[in-house]
């Protein structure tokens, strides 16, 4: 049987490769959404292992409320995207500072 630990490591080692990613590369928007992704699933691996190990359905419930979420920020997010590449023909943050106002 696996450990409360081991869920607890798998989902610290995804938290920080998700901040890490966001803070190493803040240029390109589609891998900070991947970061943001990986930071949910670290999110959503905590509450499948304290549902798991309480004997409890709330963190399950929980976790699709958070897929749902996960789902539609992903979509917008990258509507957002194809709408600025096509004005911008560039997805780069830093050129998109013109934005503004």
């Amino acid at each position: 049987m696996i450990a409360l630990s081991d869920y607890l490591t798998v989902s610290a080692i995804l938290f920080g490769m998700g901040v890490a990613g966001i803070y190493i590369n803040r240029k390109n928007m589609i891998v900070l959404l991947m970061c943001i992704e990986l930071i949910l699933l670290a999110v959503n691996t905590n509450f499948i292992a304290f549902a798991r190990f309480t004997q409890n359905q709330v963190g399950e419930i929980f976790v699709f409320f958070i897929l749902t979420v996960a789902a539609a920020e992903a979509a917008i997010g990258l509507a957002i995207l194809v709408g600025v590449f096509r004005n911008r023909q560039s997805i780069n943050v830093e050129d998109l500072d013109s934005l503004k106002g």
